[in-house]
């Protein structure tokens, strides 16, 4: 008489790549012999595709850098800038697959009322989602696409702002998720607008 094998919970990291099995895959495998089972659960394995998102290119789409007032601040040593950090998140469907992904950085420097340095970034990638349905397909493009471009943009950041005579700027990381909900909270209030100026 063959033994049941003993169920083993599966570790997080690959419980986070790989569907759950069902209650009926469950079921099928329990009155059999491990190598058996082991094997099956290879097969359907096989043909499960992970969820991910794919970058295939990313690259600088515009930066501006601004530096008006170099040589009185840098003389004089204005002292500890005040910086204040915008970020947007925007996406164009290229194809059926892809995706551009852009992210948008912009810090403006002042120094009491003197502009110290105003840097206006888009950094942009290519991408696709595998293994993710229709409605996963939107957040997943607009919350980790950005969160893969951001340590490049940030380093663009703080490599230009060094080149303009300042210590370099370092971004705080930043909650993508919060952003893409802000987002979303933005486009219904802004459809509820349209909808009440049309009545």
């Amino acid at each position: 008489m063959a033994k049941k094998p003993a169920k083993k919970s599966a570790p997080k990291a690959a419980a986070k790549k790989a569907a759950p099995a069902t209650d009926q895959t469950t079921d099928q495998t329990a009155g059999q012999t491990s190598e058996q089972a082991g094997a099956e659960n290879s097969q359907s394995g096989a043909q499960q595709v992970p969820r991910q998102l794919v970058m295939h290119a990313q690259y600088v789409k515009d930066l501006s850098f601004e530096n008006p007032n170099a040589a009185e601040v840098l003389a004089q040593n204005a002292g500890q800038p005040n910086v204040d950090v915008g970020v947007n998140v925007n996406a164009v469907k290229l194809n059926d697959e892809q995706f551009e992904v852009s992210l948008r950085l912009t810090a403006d420097a002042k120094a009491e009322e003197t502009q110290l340095f105003l840097v206006e970034l888009t950094y942009a990638g290519v991408v696709s989602v595998q293994g993710a349905n229709e409605q996963e397909i939107n957040p997943m493009v607009m919350i980790e696409g950005p969160r893969l471009l951001f340590p490049f943009a940030r380093a663009v950041i703080a490599n230009i702002t060094r080149e303009g005579g300042f210590l370099p700027l370092n971004i705080q990381p930043i909650d993508f998720m919060a952003v893409y909900r802000a987002n979303i909270a933005a486009q219904q209030q802004q459809a509820a607008q349209n909808g009440q100026t049309q009545q």
